[in-house]
Parts: structure tokens; C-alpha cells; sequence
């Protein structure tokens, strides 16, 4: 939880003796502080209640755990965390198996490659030369 600056906190002051009054100001600055206690209070209560509850597995609750996202990460993943890092390192095993026959496959098809690119190319001027020649086009009377 972040604090107010020293400047928020003057214009906080400001704004109470404008609207409460100098008379006022302390009165209500007490009240705020003992509501501020007890909702303290409340909250340290409950979560005291909640690791009685929950037993010593979760004797470090804090409230921030109480957000499922945090309570899954802390409790839930930890116990399968040795699993969870076997599987990447088995995956990761699998990876570089995978790049090395991509690499061998690559060196052993390259002259395949260079053979397929040229008849391509050969292809392509062919078609090329055909293009340039100028084909009639066919004209039916009967048809119009």
C-alpha cells in the first residue's frame, strides 16, 4: 500500500478546516483514527481466525493470499513445482532433439533444394517466353 506525499496529506488538512471547521478538525481526525483501529483489528481477527481454521499447513496466510490467483501460486503449485520442472527439462530434451534432425534434414536435402529452385526457374523463363508470344484468340460467328 503506498503512502500520501507530504503535499497530499497538506491539502488533505486544507480542505478539512475549510469544510469541518479549525474547531472540528481534531474531533474527526480521532474518530477516523479509532474507525481506522478497529477495521484494523477486524481485518488481523479474521485472517488470526483463518489460519486457526486452516491448520499449520497455512500458518503463513497472509490477505493477499486470499486472492485466488496468489493462494493458487503459493499452495497449490508448489507442491507440483519438481513435476512441473521435470516436464519443461524432458520438453526442452524434445526441442533440441527436434532442432538437430531439422538441421541434419537441412544439410541433407540442400542439394534437393538447389535442384528444385533451378527447374523452377527454368519454369518460369519458359513460361515466360510463352507469354511473349501472341496467341489469336478464337472467334466464333454462329456464337454472336
Amino acid at each position: 500500500m503506498s503512502m500520501a506525499s507530504p503535499t497530499e496529506i497538506a491539502v488533505l488538512i486544507i480542505i478539512a478546516v475549510v469544510m469541518f471547521g479549525p474547531e472540528k478538525v481534531p474531533q474527526y481526525a480521532r474518530k477516523a483514527a479509532r474507525v481506522f483501529h478497529y477495521l484494523r483489528n477486524i481485518a488481523n481477527n479474521t485472517r488470526d481466525h483463518l489460519r486457526e481454521d486452516l491448520g499449520p499447513k497455512y500458518a503463513d496466510l497472509e490477505i493477499q493470499d486470499l486472492n485466488p490467483k496468489n493462494f493458487v501460486r503459493k499452495y497449490v503449485l508448489e507442491e507440483f513445482r519438481e513435476d512441473i520442472n521435470g516436464i519443461k527439462s524432458d520438453l526442452s530434451d524434445v526441442r533440441d532433439d527436434i532442432t538437430d534432425v531439422r538441421s541434419d534434414l537441412r544439410s541433407a536435402t540442400g542439394d534437393a533444394v538447389d535442384a528444385v529452385d533451378d527447374a523452377r526457374s527454368s519454369a518460369s523463363a519458359t513460361s515466360v517466353a510463352v507469354a511473349e508470344r501472341t496467341i489469336p484468340t478464337p472467334f466464333d460467328l454462329e456464337a454472336t
